[in-house]
């Protein structure tokens, strides 16, 4: 896969201050006077799903707030195999590892069209030596990565193929109306739930026999969202 060159991405300097999501993003709180400093080196950026934002061991020189779409963490097994470790979607940060390191943690590739914010580490660092609202909004990053952490390993990691199947198909359309989602290919749904593609693709498949999920078109599914909830909480 290769990164998205600026001939290929939309590139713009973003609109902090005004921005629809901001509340919920990093910038929450941060007051008008705090965006003469970050405004100008802050750009959107449009990706193509299966695009690469960066690459493991890369310089990490950015964060990215996602705007729209989802995002895959990727790890990369010595067998050449990967291993999706986290999915983020809007509002959630990526990179955060190099405020405190160097290098990107795990590979990060747009799983759907995606639009994101690049927010230079500088820049970030410099707020945060005096501004106390952007410490405590990076903390809540912190700590909801943290969180959603402990429920990939304890809600997708762990079961039967049918259970991770559904437990992941209510994590997406948590944040859907229509009680729909979204999905992607079966080599990445193994990927994230520790499934080969041929068992993900059964679980799918038997969740539609039964009526639990209905096809809506290519990828994009509706949910029987209350009997998904009592199969899993059974």
């Amino acid at each position: 896969m290769t990164p998205v060159t600026s001939a290929e991405a939309w590139t713009g300097t973003a609109d902090c201050l005004n921005c629809s999501i901001r509340q919920s993003a990093l910038f929450a709180g941060l007051q008008e006077p705090g965006f003469a400093g970050v405004h100008r080196p802050i750009d959107q950026l449009q990706y193509a799903a299966g695009t690469t934002i960066y690459q493991a061991g890369a310089e990490g020189t950015s964060l990215f707030t996602v705007r729209t779409g989802l995002v895959k963490l990727t790890h990369y097994l010595p067998d050449g195999s990967q291993r999706i470790v986290r999915l983020l979607r809007k509002t959630d940060v990526l990179g955060l590892e190099c405020l405190l390191s160097d290098t990107y943690q795990h590979a990060a590739i747009a799983l759907q069209p995606a639009e994101v914010c690049r927010l230079p580490v500088g820049a970030v660092k410099r707020l945060l030596l005096g501004n106390q609202r952007l410490f405590h909004a990076l903390m809540a990053q912190w700590y909801r990565a943290l969180s959603d952490a402990d429920r990939w390993i304890t809600e997708l990691s762990t079961g039967t193929a049918r259970e991770r199947v559904i437990r992941l198909l209510l994590w997406l359309s948590e944040h859907e109306a229509g009680n729909s989602c979204s999905l992607f290919s079966r080599e990445d749904l193994g990927a994230v739930l520790g499934l080969t593609t041929e068992t993900a693709s059964r679980a799918m498949a038997e969740l539609k026999r039964q009526g639990l999920i209905r096809e809506l078109s290519l990828n994009r599914f509706s949910c029987d969202s209350a009997r998904l909830r009592a199969i899993v909480d059974a």
